[in-house]
């Protein structure tokens, strides 16, 4: 079972100058122990269901390129951009020079956004869902269009681009792998299947998982993919150092309704706790 590490609370630090060192730390621990994927939350302020929406949030890409520069093998991302946060231009090139600055470990993990009191605080759009999802599918076809040797325009129904010039090209080819966050039946997995190189869904349980993958691989049927193609992840909710033994067992009923990696939260300081997992917990995840 391959294990990836996110990055969602920030309220540990007693200093703002506790974040670099902390994160770098972590980083480096969880590259060398065999963690393969690193992420962050996109989000403008901290989730309500939480914390207070006042306490700490990192920007998400920002924070991926420092930590690009200290490590060498780990891949890195967002889980998940929001599609609202970036005109999809702009979403393509920040994610391009991440790509090419690590050497090949970007990825794009996009949705279709949800916590509009970020959106009101700081001015930025917030329509419809029915409008986010048909803004999430134009600004797939755009990154797509912009790593790609087409540089011709682009438009759509929300986006106007008349260039779609992208260089330098990514070094991951054909493009970065892109992951849809969302677990929606009927429109986030039918996008999974029509574009997407990996899902992510929540930790539901064992059965719920299974007929959620059952869905995405009917989509896949209808849309002629390839489902093998298509890596599914999920996010691991509780803390897996309370019960480390419960855990490997929540992990082998997700590797057997074929999950390929679990994603667990950083809690507390992330070095602390990576290092405490990568002491405990890696080698008998790697086996799994």
């Amino acid at each position: 079972m391959e294990i990836g590490m996110h990055a969602v609370d920030f309220s540990w630090a007693k200093s703002e100058v506790e974040y670099g060192p902390a994160f770098k730390e972590a980083a480096i621990i969880a590259e060398q122990s065999g963690v393969t994927l690193l992420t962050f939350m996109d989000h403008y302020y901290q989730m309500e269901f939480m914390a207070p929406h006042t306490e700490p949030m990192m920007e998400g890409y920002t924070s991926l390129g420092y930590l690009a520069g200290v490590t060498s093998k780990i891949n890195l991302g967002l889980l998940v951009t929001g599609v609202t946060y970036r005109h999809p231009g702009l979403l393509a090139k920040i994610v391009t020079t991440l790509d090419v600055l690590s050497q090949g470990r970007a990825m794009l993990g996009i949705g279709a956004a949800w916590y509009e009191r970020e959106h009101m605080g700081l001015g930025v759009p917030f329509p419809a869902i029915s409008e986010r999802f048909e803004r999430l599918e134009e600004t797939l076809q755009i990154c797509l269009q912009m790593w790609s040797n087409n540089d011709g325009a682009f438009e759509s129904k929300h986006f106007k681009l008349a260039e779609t010039v992208c260089y330098p090209k990514p070094v991951t080819q054909p493009h970065p792998k892109i992951l849809i966050g969302g677990s929606g039946e009927k429109k986030t997995l039918k996008l999974v299947a029509k574009y997407a190189d990996a899902c992510n869904l929540f930790s539901v349980g064992k059965d719920e998982l299974g007929r959620k993958l059952d869905i995405l691989k009917k989509h896949c049927q209808d849309n002629n993919r390839d489902y093998e193609s298509i890596e599914k992840t999920c996010t691991f909710m509780g803390n897996p150092l309370d019960d480390k033994d419960n855990f490997l067992a929540q992990l082998d009923e997700l590797r057997s309704v074929g999950i390929d990696r679990v994603i667990i939260r950083f809690v507390g300081n992330p070095a602390v706790f990576a290092q405490e997992f990568a002491d405990s917990l890696i080698t008998r995840v790697l086996t799994i």
